[in-house]
């Protein structure tokens, strides 16, 4: 472990596993202060109450340190902006609708970055009591075993992830829909989980190989990130740009499949 950044990954796990409770016992009552924010996308008092709990502890401890995190951002109270100064990046519950649901793929996702970069990250889903981490430099764990993303060479073998977007204008769904019919003639199978995050660490745990997904935030990928590089893998845009994880899109597999994912994604 990188001992620069060991306590923000240590604080993360804190705190990551005092939000988690508050998910689990809250998952399986009837969800109060449900409110959406456009057409389709929900938040709960849940939500609310987590990202709140984890900020203040925060500033308990680093008064200095930025945030960006999604319901303050909703709110219109932060924006979603990564500057050079050290920041948390937060998704108090990535996943709310599976958590309404009680569909058990939903997580809370801690991120710090320094100068633009993702140092510490932790994911972690209490109803399955999966909790990932990873520190830059001292590689990815799942419940303190390490793990690597896949050897899987070939794409036409691969289990691929994706996410559906919330905007379900025909241009936008259009795109989607020929984007997935794409990648579903390439691969094995695709898995739609409905977290982010989670799906990024499927990646570095190699339970899945490729992710892909356009109109994601900061928020839900800036701790998976970290764990699919700290794996083995590489995370890249989805349009061939330089990758931003504030630019709303994403691609994470491993370096085995890098070259045959661009292929496919990039081609006209």
């Amino acid at each position: 472990m990188t001992d620069s950044y060991a306590e923000y990954l240590e604080f993360a796990l804190s705190l990551a596993k005092e939000a988690g409770a508050v998910i689990k016992e809250a998952f399986y009552r009837e969800k109060q202060g449900l409110v959406f924010k456009d057409a389709v996308d929900l938040v709960t008092a849940t939500d609310k109450h987590v990202e709140e709990f984890v900020m203040s502890k925060i500033r308990e401890r680093y008064p200095d340190h930025l945030f960006v995190a999604e319901e303050s951002a909703a709110a219109g109270h932060l924006e979603e902006v990564l500057t050079e100064k050290p920041t948390w990046i937060i998704d108090p519950i990535d996943g709310t609708t599976n958590f309404v649901h009680r569909f058990p793929m939903t997580c809370i996702s801690i991120g710090f970055a320094i100068n633009k970069i993702v140092v510490a990250g932790v994911v972690f889903n209490p109803i399955i009591d999966e909790l990932f981490s990873a520190v830059r430099g001292g590689g990815a764990f799942l419940n303190g075993k390490r793990i690597s993303v896949s050897d899987r060479s070939l794409l036409k073998h691969a289990l691929v992830a994706t996410g559906f977007p919330y905007d379900r204008d025909d241009a936008t769904l259009d795109a989607a829909l020929a984007r997935l019919k794409k990648v579903l003639q390439a691969c094995r199978a695709v898995r739609r989980g409905g977290s982010a995050a989670i799906d990024m660490c499927y990646v570095a745990a190699g339970i899945t190989d490729l992710y892909f997904e356009k109109g994601i935030h900061a928020w839900d990928i800036a701790a998976g990130m970290l764990l699919v590089e700290e794996a083995g893998g590489v995370v890249m845009s989805l349009d061939g740009s330089e990758f931003d994880m504030c630019n709303r899109q994403v691609v994470a597999c491993s370096k085995v499949l890098e070259e045959q994912v661009k292929e496919l994604l990039y081609k006209q």
